[in-house]
């Protein structure tokens, strides 16, 4: 994959870096475990079963807050580029994706797009349309 070069086709209503941390954390949040559902049994009883649970809630709640914190620009972007992803519309239409995304939303943002089973490769595939890489974000780039 490239690097992000400032001068291609710019993604002004949200850091490429922000869009990153979201691939990763949804990535995480996917490929955790689901483990036992919690109940009223012991830890050590049930082969520490609960554990699993329990971190891959800490991921979404993760996920979920950091997208919550997101501004409305953010927001719809981050939406924007889920459905360039998907196909919904192309790179060149970013600015009616974005718009669409403002006149379409519905609820919580953060639902609407944990619903989507394939997001990390949706927003990997618009970063891609747009030449970008989240290689520069892999070793802890900050996203602010």
């Amino acid at each position: 994959m490239r690097r992000i070069d400032t001068s291609e086709r710019p993604m002004p209503e949200i850091n490429p870096a922000k869009v990153c941390f979201v691939i990763e954390k949804s990535r995480e949040l996917l490929s955790e475990d689901v483990g036992m559902a919690p109940d009223a049994s012991n830890p050590t009883d049930d082969d520490e079963r609960i554990v699993l649970t329990d971190a891959n809630n800490s991921i979404r709640r993760e996920l979920v807050e950091f997208i919550r914190d997101l501004d409305v620009d953010e927001s719809a972007a981050l939406v924007a580029l889920a459905w360039i992803g998907r196909g919904d519309f192309e790179a060149d239409d970013w600015k009616s994706a974005v718009v669409a995304a403002n006149e379409r939303r519905e609820g919580p943002t953060w639902k609407y797009l944990l619903g989507m089973a394939l997001l990390p490769d949706y927003l990997q595939d618009a970063l891609d349309a747009f030449g970008r890489s989240c290689e520069d974000y892999e070793h802890g780039d900050e996203y602010e």
